[in-house]
């Protein structure tokens, strides 16, 4: 097939490698380059880098809105247009051009976790069970036609980042298999049940705070989803602390009681205690509790989160 493909992160790059190994990929549309790092100084998004080292044509818009990208489109004349985390809603136009439509490839088990966040969602909410789902694209926000699925097992330590790996490895495979399917007529696309859907939205400051009132599983849970990026945190006296990883223990005090410093960082909360493992206090390098721990004197009794 003449594949247009069109993604931005690290999770697309994996699907583009498989591709240019299995189709004729014409080009790819990628976000625009964006300053990084404590220089600022310009990168290249990881599809881009890929693009540029295989000599693929590569286009960035600003916009899809106005239709100069249907020049595009004219130009390359793609069968299918591939799309993994873009970043970009794509109008219609667009969608209705390719011969096979616009093939999405979302990090979840749809009709769940439709939105920007899936991954870090279904492990903040304790499910077990996630994967990836291709799709047919519509003008809607992840409510296109399901195609075809691939299952991944959430462990109990699994973090967002690994969940992330776990779909790289996946959705290669489930990609081409669409795209198989499609060019041979063999998948029958299925409608999604828009009352089993939740929203996965886009991760703020907010959503990573800790909430001491939370039980420890749901504490757990949300230092594990928001590992490694954007992370759980908290507060201590008038600091931020990032928690990377923790384990739940037992022990009793005020929620966000600090209650513990011999064996990591106790901490008690809704009917029990966390023992935080990884954490990075502001200004400071991100290590090992115990080894953060020998080097500061946190005081037992003191109460993290409070003027956060």
């Amino acid at each position: 097939m003449k594949v247009m493909f069109m993604g931005t992160p690290d999770i697309a790059v994996c699907c583009l490698k498989s591709l240019i190994e299995a189709h004729n990929v014409v080009c790819v549309v990628t976000q625009t380059d964006k300053p990084k790092g404590r220089g600022q100084k310009m990168a290249f998004p990881p599809v881009k880098e890929l693009a540029l080292e295989l000599n693929i044509d590569v286009y960035q818009p600003q916009t899809l809105k106005d239709g100069a990208f249907l020049e595009v489109l004219e130009m390359y004349k793609p069968e299918v247009i591939v799309v993994v985390a873009y970043g970009k809603i794509l109008p219609k136009y667009v969608i209705d051009y390719p011969k096979y439509g616009c093939i999405n490839v979302h990090a979840s088990l749809l009709p769940k976790y439709r939105g920007a966040a899936p991954i870090q969602w279904v492990i903040v909410n304790g499910e077990r069970i996630s994967g990836v789902t291709t799709m047919q694209m519509d003008v809607g926000l992840d409510t296109g036609d399901m195609l075809l699925k691939g299952e991944v097992e959430i462990t109990d330590t699994m973090t967002a980042g690994e969940l992330h790996d776990k779909f790289c490895e996946i959705s290669p495979r489930v990609l081409l298999d669409t795209l198989n399917g499609l060019e041979k007529g063999e998948i029958t696309p299925q409608k999604q049940d828009d009352s089993l859907s939740n929203y996965a939205s886009m991760l703020t400051k907010e959503s990573c705070k800790i909430n001491w009132d939370e039980t420890p599983q749901n504490i757990i849970n949300l230092i594990r989803g928001m590992n490694p990026f954007p992370t759980a945190h908290t507060k201590y006296k008038d600091k931020s602390l990032k928690i990377y990883s923790a384990k739940i223990t037992t022990g009793n005090g005020k929620n966000g009681e600090i209650i513990g410093i011999d064996n990591g960082l106790t901490v008690a909360c809704n009917g029990g205690a966390i023992n935080i493992t990884e954490l990075q206090l502001e200004g400071k390098k991100r290590m090992q509790a115990i080894d953060f721990l020998r080097g500061h004197s946190l005081e037992i009794g003191t109460i993290l989160g409070e003027n956060l």
